[in-house]
């Protein structure tokens, strides 16, 4: 598909509703979709027939149910690139009740982005990995030797990174405004978290709860000290933008 084709297909509100929520990593029924778009579930399958399509989304079939997930990691890659020229949080209307702000603020203290680690569960794993020297900032990240052993320690071994995407990467985090790690280092620190139950999600959405197992693990094996951070909600102690947070640096990309 051209260019053109791709950015009309994502010029759609609701189609552009449809990919953000997919950047969850999961398979979505297009019911569920309709449900958190407000659309009607006829409009629903329309459009998410434009984008399969497309080849943004893929689908499968269960029954009588159809499931859409996002085609690959290079879609992902797309979608997140993009967003980084959308409004940021400090742009973004008020949450509309106390529900959505209750989201709102758990998706910002952890959630996922596609397949890796983001908010500020995700930046303080980047800041660690690089305090650590398990990553270097040469011009963009490189996973180093130390890097490689701490990743075995921990049951990901370094030739399952191999693949058509990068190893690592920056990715610049919507709401933290710093990076956290992305790529096939990022996917498989997210994966290895839930196999570990160091994280698990809360409800259906993006938002992730650190279980206490994980907060012994990130304060043994990074120095992350989750109990030390403000409850979930409660009012950060720089704006977003603010000199407190450090630039993101070359190549980075934002969710």
């Amino acid at each position: 598909m051209s260019l053109a084709g791709i950015a009309g297909l994502l010029a759609d509100r609701t189609r552009a509703a449809f990919c953000l929520a997919l950047l969850d990593g999961r398979a979505w029924t297009a019911g569920e979709l309709a449900r958190h778009a407000g659309v009607s579930p006829s409009t629903a399958s329309e459009q998410l027939s434009r984008l399969v399509a497309g080849g943004l989304l893929a689908e499968e079939r269960q029954g009588r149910h159809r499931y859409v997930r996002i085609a690959d990691a290079a879609t992902a890659t797309l979608i997140e690139d993009l967003s980084s020229f959308a409004a940021g949080p400090a742009d973004a209307p008020a949450p509309r009740s106390l529900r959505e702000s209750g989201r709102l603020g758990a998706e910002a203290r952890a959630r996922t982005c596609y397949d890796h680690l983001a908010g500020r569960l995700g930046v303080a794993v980047a800041d660690a990995a690089l305090a650590r020297g398990l990553v270097a900032d040469d011009a963009g990240l490189v996973l180093t030797a130390a890097g490689r052993d701490w990743l075995t320690a921990l049951g990901v071994p370094p030739a399952g990174l191999a693949g058509p995407r990068p190893v690592i990467r920056g990715c610049l985090d919507w709401t933290e405004r710093r990076t956290h790690l992305a790529g096939a280092v990022g996917a498989a620190l997210c994966r290895r978290a839930f196999e570990l139950d160091w994280v698990e999600r809360i409800g259906t959405g993006r938002a992730l709860r650190i279980t206490p197992a994980g907060g012994r693990a990130l304060r043994e094996r990074l120095g992350v000290d989750v109990a030390a951070w403000p409850a979930p909600g409660a009012a950060t102690t720089a704006p977003e933008g603010s000199a407190a947070h450090s630039s993101a640096g070359p190549g980075v990309r934002s969710t």
